[in-house]
């Protein structure tokens, strides 16, 4: 590997107007970064040298902008394992008072040495430099305090509804089977409508295939994170590992999709597979075409080029198309078109109450079932939104994946304690409810990146906000459809398991 002791990188004059962003810059503790084979480097634009601040104006002090950078870089067996970044102080401008053109000369130095440092571990240390915060003991304090506060509120939940159960069951046991009529109230009495199908079935159920298709992408992606058999270090393999397995589990989703919708006896196949198909990648579709042309617009670095976009449409016309339709031909021909509910459905369907407290009607209990959940991840959200839009490096998947069952867990106990006071009502129609009560999460993350985006982000202007917007509008949509679907399967367990006990001629 050759060395450089020093070489001229470019000759340059700046302008009063460069002078003085640099100036700015300096004065803010701006700093670059740099990816030598995607090893991350950080380093100062400048320095103040004899800095006094008064009311906000640097007075009696000298602003400098460094023009030589010194690239350290460490190899073992011929490959890249470290690298470090420094200035030197001799070779530094001075800007304090430059009114005029100079030419600026800029330079560089690169050394290599040996090192002990395996490839596998070459990210090892990078959370030690001072440019990243000094966060992994307070990260995993975090993630702790969320487990113990979630086990805490499921087995909450769980000793109340079993003792509440238990208390309504031994009740209806006792009761004669000439009383059994009178004695029936609460979600007993519409045993008879629980499982009645949903409005726009083919829609629920290819909103469901499609959040249970994005829960198998998900945990496979980050399994094989962990596994290191996607990159978690090389930029954009994350981006590209999802979509590929987003397509690769179409079967999945059609499968799921289908499966439900046959034994809730839908007619309309070919509507229902369609739907599956386009309820998440047609949203996407539009939001991307969107981001991309503002960024064509703009002549940005990042619009994906014809080739990529021309990739990606053929990945979902020939891979991930193809196979939600023969995941619902095979759910369709294996599938009886039988729900085998545990009570019979009556033909005439019992008139929901309509006078409710405020703090039983839907829109209250939607807040509630996302705000839970979202309490829960709301630190590690921190993390991945400062590695999504702050450029950082994020290499702590086992954690991620320790958040994702988190979150699906305790919206599932959250979905399914609404859902036993909405029955308890007497309200019938929990198909729908379940799966936004359960997506509502979603809904917070979106509001979320409202708040980060004015408060904790330094990006303005048309074009980063389309991408910021339009992107996390795709991933909290994403979640929506995950954490619902989950929400309705657990849901649909649930109600199962008490209809069941119920003595019903």
């Amino acid at each position: 590997m050759d060395e450089a002791e020093f070489r001229v990188l470019c000759i340059t004059t700046l302008s009063p107007q460069d002078v003085q962003a640099f100036k700015e810059a300096i004065h803010n503790d701006y700093y670059f970064e740099m990816f030598i084979d995607d090893l991350p480097m950080w380093g100062y634009i400048g320095e103040i040298v004899g800095e006094h601040v008064l009311l906000g104006e640097v007075e009696g002090s000298k602003t400098y902008l460094y023009t030589h950078l010194h690239f350290k870089l460490g190899y073992n067996k011929g490959r890249i394992v470290s690298a470090e970044l420094s200035t030197r102080a001799d070779l530094k401008y001075d800007i304090t008072n430059d009114k005029v053109s100079h030419p600026v000369k800029f330079t560089y130095s690169v050394a290599f040495e040996a090192s002990n440092l395996e490839w596998k571990d070459r990210f090892k240390d990078i959370h030690e430099t001072r440019f990243l915060p000094k966060s992994f003991e307070i990260h995993w304090l975090s993630i702790i305090n969320s487990f113990v506060l979630v086990l805490l509120l499921t087995a909450f939940l769980t000793i109340i509804m079993m003792r509440v159960l238990k208390n309504d069951l031994s009740r209806y046991m006792e009761v004669d089977d000439e009383a059994l009529d009178e004695e029936e109230s609460g979600w007993k009495l519409i045993h008879g409508d629980v499982f009645r199908f949903p409005e726009r079935s083919a829609l629920f159920c290819a909103m469901y295939g499609a959040g249970i298709q994005l829960l198998c992408a998900s945990f496979f992606l980050l399994t094989l994170a962990l596994g290191g058999i996607v990159s978690t270090t090389r930029r954009g393999s994350i981006l590209a590992g999802i979509v590929v397995l987003y397509c690769l589990t179409s079967f999945i989703g059609g499968y799921v999709s289908s499966r439900m919708y046959r034994r809730m006896g839908g007619k309309n196949w070919v509507k229902n597979t369609c739907l599956t198909a386009t309820v998440f990648p047609l949203p996407v579709i539009i939001v991307f075409g969107y981001v991309n042309t503002i960024a064509w617009a703009y002549r940005s670095t990042q619009a994906l080029p014809a080739g990529t976009v021309a990739l990606i449409a053929a990945l979902y016309l020939l891979l991930s198309f193809p196979l939600t339709l023969l995941g619902s031909i095979m759910a369709k021909h294996l599938t009886e078109p039988n729900f085998n509910a545990p009570t019979r459905t009556t033909k005439v369907q019992r008139q929901i109450p309509s006078e409710i407290p405020w703090f039983k009607q839907k829109w209250f209990q939607v807040m509630i079932a996302g705000f839970l959940p979202f309490s829960a991840i709301y630190i590690e959200l921190n993390y991945i939104f400062a590695s999504i839009w702050g450029h950082q490096i994020y290499t702590l998947f086992g954690i991620l994946l320790f958040a994702l069952v988190l979150l699906v867990i305790v919206t599932s106990f959250i979905t399914i304690a609404l859902l036993y006071f909405q029955l308890a009502r007497e309200d019938h129609k929990w198909w729908w409810t379940t799966f936004v009560n359960g997506g509502s999460t979603g809904i917070f993350i979106f509001v979320y990146s409202w708040f980060y985006y004015f408060h904790r982000s330094d990006m303005k202007g048309i074009l980063q906000g389309s991408f910021y917007f339009g992107y996390m509008f795709i991933i909290s949509y994403a979640f929506f459809l995950l954490l619902g679907a989950c929400s309705f399967g657990s849901s649909l367990l649930f109600v199962r398991a008490i209809y069941s006990r119920l003595k019903i001629d």
